[in-house]
């Protein structure tokens, strides 16, 4: 497992926080999970993890009674198993058109397009309070939820927003005919993850050109 380690846990976030005074987490999940770890599509190692989508890191351990904690290496031929589902170092742009690199959790892994996962996490400082009146503000985590798209041979990953003109816009063709007619002819209005779900799963579907 060293092969995979950067080392001590990046500290350009975490250490300036008081973790003893906040709100929310970091973490997708603040206890530590047993996992299996895939380089290039094969399993090489297993060990415990938990994913701290503030610092955009993988913190792994040996055991759960382990103290001693490393960070998993960035690197885009690796993946951790959550839920079932691999969750992957990309590079990726979101709706603002910001390329940025990050984790996602794969969704969808499909013959044209592959649906992802991204946990953002914003953190808030807090504020005294101003008089005896007013209660003061703690620290707090904010969890988000983005969803992106990636084309088989398009070289990049795309946010993906839960409304009908959001997702054609990120369409192009033949696909995006299909799925204007599609919701059309369903009355289909996205609103959720199932919905852009059941979409991907339709383009994955129509057939190559």
């Amino acid at each position: 497992m060293i092969g995979y380690l950067t080392g001590s846990m990046m500290d350009k976030k975490n250490t300036i926080l008081d973790v003893d005074d906040f709100q929310g987490s970091p973490y997708t999940s603040d206890k530590f999970k047993f996992t299996s770890l895939i380089d290039k599509g094969e399993e090489v190692t297993k060990f415990y993890y938990r994913y701290n989508a503030y610092n955009e890191e993988i913190e792994i351990k040996s055991s759960p009674t382990d103290s001693d904690i490393g960070s998993l290496s960035r690197d885009k031929s690796l993946a951790v198993i959550e839920d079932g589902k691999k969750l992957i170092f990309k590079t990726f742009i979101d709706k603002t058109n910001t390329t940025m690199n990050g984790y996602l959790l794969e969704l969808v892994d499909g013959e044209k397009y592959n649906l992802y996962k991204r946990t953002k996490v914003k953190f808030t400082e807090g504020a005294p309070a101003a008089n005896s009146f007013v209660k003061a503000t703690p620290n707090r985590f904010s969890q988000f939820t983005e969803y992106y798209i990636e084309k088989e041979g398009g070289n990049r990953i795309d946010e993906i927003e839960t409304s009908n003109r959001k997702i054609l816009k990120v369409l192009e063709g033949s696909d995006k005919e299909k799925v204007k007619a599609y919701l059309k002819e369903k009355n289909v209005k996205v609103r959720n993850v199932e919905n852009v779900v059941k979409i991907v799963e339709l383009l994955n579907q129509i057939k190559k050109l």
